[in-house]
């Protein structure tokens, strides 16, 4: 039963952003909007200075497309949701919808930035991985930040507050496991990154669904 409820939660998730095209068109346009303002800057940039920029892309794109997961929803839809969902199955529907948004953005955002200041990147397998952990990273935090946010007035200050000290480590680890796949870093032992970018992951992950059900009975 919450497997079904679940797979209409992430398609009903799929069918609003069809509709409102105007949102991920809006995401889509400050990535480009970005890409050119590097291209202006430099045609061609160092590899250290590269992942800066790339990431820093990610997280602005990435608080874009995810603040608006509940501030969207209306208030009859979120009682209705109230009564008939379990809170962790509408929380999880949410995040693995904004993990494949971030996906596919940070695919699109890689293509367009390695297109005008080169692609740097040595070992594409670990590269994508990076990417793959960033986004899900990035989901679990905005995500449940944007349900807090959104219970508060002043949702948009209250964000930027409380995804300062979340998101911080796990941009750190991305971008030292990305300099590592461009070769800036010569470390074999990435592996402890990883473990401590999934730990970190996990860890946000096990607390946004402790805590999201009294949130959202707020």
């Amino acid at each position: 039963m919450k497997w079904l409820v679940f797979k209409t939660l992430l398609h009903k998730e799929f069918l609003l952003e069809f509709r409102q095209r105007y949102a991920i068109s809006g995401i889509v346009l400050y990535v480009f909007s970005m890409v050119f303002v590097v291209y202006i800057a430099s045609v061609r940039v160092q590899p250290p200075v590269w992942n800066i920029l790339f990431w820093l892309i990610m997280l602005f794109v990435s608080i874009n497309a995810v603040v608006k997961s509940f501030v969207q929803e209306s208030g009859a839809r979120q009682l209705y949701y109230y009564q008939v969902v379990d809170p962790v199955v509408l929380l999880l529907a949410k995040i693995t919808y904004n993990t494949i948004l971030l996906l596919v953005i940070s695919a699109l955002a890689f293509g367009a930035y390695s297109m005008v200041s080169g692609n740097p990147v040595q070992d594409f397998s670990l590269f994508a991985l990076v990417l793959l952990l960033g986004s899900f990273g990035f989901s679990i935090a905005f995500t449940f930040i944007a349900a807090i946010a959104a219970k508060a007035n002043n949702s948009a200050t209250l964000m930027a507050i409380l995804s300062f000290p979340i998101i911080l480590p796990i941009l750190l680890t991305l971008m030292r496991l990305s300099n590592i796949a461009l070769r800036v870093i010569q470390d074999t032992s990435y592996q402890r990154d990883i473990i401590n970018l999934l730990a970190i992951d996990a860890i946000l992950l096990t607390l946004t669904f402790v805590l999201f059900p009294y949130i959202w009975r707020d």
